[in-house]
């Protein structure tokens, strides 16, 4: 076995250390919650503020990589002042992991996720066996998966995805959960929808 570098130590190191403080952030932030709607890549928070302001019953969760959009998400929960509504800057993987276990998902949505259209890119793309899988396991039955895309190869990628996996069956009488144009939805000519529903145990 090769020896780790140095660099390689340190980027553990600091893999670490953003896992812990995401998961004291997350513990504190979600204190007695034990299910979310939960957005992965929530962008500027368009979608999910105007969710959490039509269900002020139900605790709203996003995550996205990119810190310029937290913040404008931020700002909009702020100014609505809603305290059902949180949102992280984190990696999916690290944020799934760092997340206590006790927290279920009523439901969990992708809008417009990046499509990474090229083939040997398609292993960055969200939706994929493992991410399914760990969803899976924090869905109670009859919870709810739904994916939304301009890009048909990565909808198309998305049903074959949910159609093989065998916690997941594809609900196509299921209505959308909230429908509120969002800046990246105002940008496209067409989408395509989908809806899935956790299986009986």
């Amino acid at each position: 076995m090769q020896p780790r570098s140095s660099s390689h130590e340190r980027e553990l190191a600091r893999q670490a250390e953003r896992k812990a403080a995401l998961r004291s952030e997350l513990e504190s932030a979600l204190d007695g919650t034990g299910r979310i709607l939960f957005e992965a890549g929530c962008g500027h928070g368009h979608w999910l503020t105007s969710y959490a302001e039509a269900h002020p019953g139900t605790v709203c969760v996003g995550v996205d990589l990119i810190s310029l959009r937290i913040r404008k998400a931020l700002a909009k929960r702020d100014k609505r002042g809603l305290g059902n509504l949180h949102f992280f800057k984190a990696e999916l993987g690290e944020f799934l992991e760092a997340l206590p276990p006790r927290i279920a998902f009523e439901a969990t949505v992708l809008l417009f996720p990046d499509p990474w259209p090229k083939a040997r890119h398609h292993r960055r793309r969200m939706v994929q066996t493992a991410f399914l899988d760990e969803v899976a396991g924090r869905t109670p039955p009859g919870g709810l998966f739904c994916f939304r895309s301009d890009d048909r190869p990565y909808f198309e990628w998305t049903v074959e995805h949910l159609e093989a996996h065998p916690d997941w069956q594809i609900d196509p009488e299921a209505a959308w959960p909230h429908e509120t144009e969002t800046y990246f939805q105002s940008l496209m000519a067409g989408y395509f929808s989908v809806v899935a529903r956790r299986r009986e145990l």
